[in-house]
């Protein structure tokens, strides 16, 4: 079964609905630039809440190490995901001060970019789309088929305005560990669409019953 992880979650009513729907993992953004950062008091309800029933992911954008343990001393995060341009060094000492789990994700517009997670020896590789002066949830999609370039032993997350509508033929072209969605199933920045949440779920479960296994090495 291919996992899902919903992004730029910013409300406890939004995150109970996710993790009712079987999600994998949340993400909860901290980066003040984007349109759906999560307040650190929202995000400390909803992690206490929430975290032994699925993954709680802090979303970071080039933020100094001590910011990222101090809000996971806070807020009591279970995976950490970067999305600027961290290095591999720092991606591993981040993953080894707070103990959380570590996605490196990539925006990728061509091959090098799938090529460039290689150096990142951490516990997911996560694909967007490439939209330029934006980090994400862009709602843009990638070429999926890059995806199969993806070498190493961390499994694959894919991103990049993903739908009910079109997550079917993205899972099945790059066959990953799970798909991110974010601007595809909401109303509005931060605000989730219940019915949109629901039709993504049962198109990736319909999806993963007749698919192969997703590629994880």
């Amino acid at each position: 079964m291919t996992r899902v992880k919903v992004c730029g979650i910013t409300r406890a009513a939004d995150a109970r609905l996710v993790a009712s729907l079987g999600a994998w993992a949340i993400g909860l953004i901290f980066d003040p630039s984007s349109p759906r950062a999560c307040e650190l008091e929202h995000a400390e309800e909803i992690a206490a809440e929430l975290r032994r029933e699925l993954e709680v992911t802090g979303v970071f954008v080039n933020t100094p190490l001590d910011e990222v343990a101090r809000v996971v001393d806070r807020c009591g995060l279970t995976m950490l995901q970067f999305h600027g341009e961290e290095g591999p060094a720092y991606c591993r000492e981040a993953g080894r001060r707070t103990g959380c789990k570590v996605i490196k994700a990539a925006r990728v517009k061509d091959a090098a970019a799938v090529r460039a997670l290689e150096p990142f020896h951490v516990d997911y590789h996560l694909l967007d789309a490439y939209v330029e002066g934006q980090r994400g949830g862009t709602g843009q999609t990638f070429a999926w088929e890059l995806a199969r370039g993806h070498r190493g032993a961390a499994p694959l997350v894919l991103s990049g305005g993903l739908t009910p509508e079109n997550v079917t033929a993205a899972i099945t072209s790059a066959q990953p560990f799970a798909v991110d969605t974010a601007s595809g199933t909401e109303t509005s920045p931060g605000r989730k669409d219940e019915r949109a949440l629901k039709a993504f779920f049962r198109a990736v479960a319909g999806t993963s019953e007749a698919a192969p296994p997703p590629v994880v090495a």
